[in-house]
C-alpha cells in the first residue's frame, strides 16, 4: 500500500476542513453561551477529564486557560468516582469532559457526578448526541465527520481548535481568534511539509524520546502515544524543564529525540536544551530553527504559538503514516486497539 491509500492518511487530510467547519457552523453561539454563563460567575478552577488522544487535547487546553485567563486547570481521576465511590465537590467550577466518540462509561460517570455537585458541565465530543453529550449541559462539536481510522487524528486536531476557539472567545483574545481563522490553510500545507529524514532512523529505533514546552508539551504527548499505536514503538514525553531532572541520563547517539519547538517565549529555553543534547551527542531531530539538518524538522513560519503547535502535529501525522509502513505495520489496523474503548 502506498502513502495515499491508508485511512489515517485521508482523514488527516480533511483536517482542515473539520476546522473551518466550525467556524461556518453553530460552535461560536455554542461557545458563546459557555463563555456568558463563565464570565457570569467565574470559576476558580477548571476541572478536565479526557482519555488517551484527548487527554492530551486537555493538556492543550490548560496551557491556554492558564496562559490566557489565569485560572488553574486540574486533571480529575474519573476512578475516585466510578471505582472509589468518593464523590468530588466542584460547585461553582467548570468541569471540561473531552471524547472523541462520548462512549467512555468513567467520563460519563464523572460528568453526571460534577454536574449534581453544582459544576457547570461542557464536553467537546465528536458525537453531539453520545451520552456524555446527554450529560453536559453545554456540548461543543467537533465538527470532525466521522473518523473511521482507529488512530485519531482529526478529531485530536479538532478537539485542539475547539479548546482554542473557547480560550480566544473567553479572554477576548484577539490574535487567537484571528490566527484560527488562518489555521486551515495552514493545515493544508503543514501536510505538504517533509518529515522524512526521521523515518529512516525511528524505522530502526527501539526507543525513543519526544519533548515540548508550553503549547508544545501536548503534541510532544500526542506524538508518542502515536508512535506506539501506529509503529510499536516505545516513546516517552517530557517537558523541555522536566526532561533534565533527571531523564537526560539516557542521551546517547543511538536514542532518538524529537523536540517540537514552541514559538513563543518557551523557544529559548528550549533551543538552549537542544543545543545541550547535541553537545552530548544525541541524535537530535528538531522543528524550527534550532539545528541544521538533517536534524531540522520543517515548519511553517511561526504565525501564533498555539496555532503553530498545531500546525506541527499535522506534519507530525504524515510522517507517522509513512514510518509505519517502513516498519512493516498497518496503520489502520494497529495490534489490540480498537476505535472506542469504555473504561470504568
Amino acid at each position: 500500500m502506498t502513502f495515499a491509500d491508508f485511512q489515517m492518511t485521508a482523514e488527516l487530510r480533511t483536517a482542515p476542513e473539520a476546522v473551518r467547519r466550525q467556524e461556518e457552523r453553530l460552535l461560536s453561539s455554542v461557545i458563546a453561551a459557555l463563555v456568558e454563563r463563565l464570565r457570569r460567575k467565574p470559576p476558580q478552577v477548571v476541572v478536565t477529564c479526557a482519555r488517551g488522544s484527548s487527554a492530551h487535547a486537555a493538556t492543550f487546553g490548560k496551557h491556554l486557560i492558564e496562559r490566557y485567563l489565569g485560572i488553574v486547570v486540574a486533571a480529575v481521576a474519573p476512578s475516585i468516582t466510578t471505582i472509589y465511590h468518593r464523590r468530588l465537590s466542584m460547585n461553582g467550577q467548570f468541569f471540561l469532559a473531552i471524547s472523541q466518540s462520548g462512549k467512555s462509561c468513567d467520563l460519563i460517570e464523572q460528568a453526571v457526578a460534577a454536574r449534581q455537585s453544582g459544576a457547570v458541565t461542557a464536553c467537546i465530543t465528536n458525537d453531539a448526541k453520545s451520552e456524555l453529550a446527554r450529560s453536559c449541559e453545554f456540548v461543543l462539536p467537533m465538527e470532525a465527520g466521522p473518523e473511521l481510522s482507529i488512530p485519531a487524528t482529526k478529531t485530536f486536531i479538532a478537539s485542539l481548535s475547539v479548546l482554542a476557539r473557547l480560550t480566544a472567545l473567553w479572554a477576548e483574545h484577539e490574535a487567537l481568534a484571528n490566527a484560527l481563522r488562518r489555521l486551515p490553510d495552514r493545515l493544508a500545507a503543514s501536510s505538504e511539509l517533509d518529515w522524512s529524514n526521521l523515518v529512516g532512523v525511528l524505522t530502526r529505533a527501539e526507543s525513543l524520546i519526544t519533548i515540548g514546552r508550553g503549547p508544545t508539551l501536548a503534541i510532544a504527548r500526542e506524538a508518542a502515544l502515536k508512535l506506539k499505536e501506529t509503529s510499536r514503538l516505545h516513546a516517552e514525553a517530557f517537558s523541555a524543564a522536566e526532561f533534565q531532572h533527571g531523564p537526560i541520563a539516557l542521551v546517547s547517539s543511538n536514542y532518538p529525540i524529537v523536540i517540537f519547538t514552541p514559538t513563543d517565549a518557551a523557544a529559548a529555553g528550549t533551543n538552549q536544551l537542544a543545543l545541550n543534547l547535541k553537545a552530548k551527542g544525541a541524535a537530535l531531530f528538531a522543528t524550527g530553527s534550532n539545528d541544521a539538518p538533517p536534524g531540522q524538522l520543517e515548519t511553517l513560519a511561526p504565525d501564533q504559538p498555539e496555532t503553530d503547535a498545531i500546525c506541527q502535529i499535522q506534519s507530525f501525522y504524515g510522517m507517522v503514516v509513512r514510518l509505519a509502513a517502513a516498519r512493516g505495520i498497518n496503520v489502520d489496523e494497529p495490534l489490540h486497539l480498537q476505535k472506542i474503548t469504555r473504561t470504568r
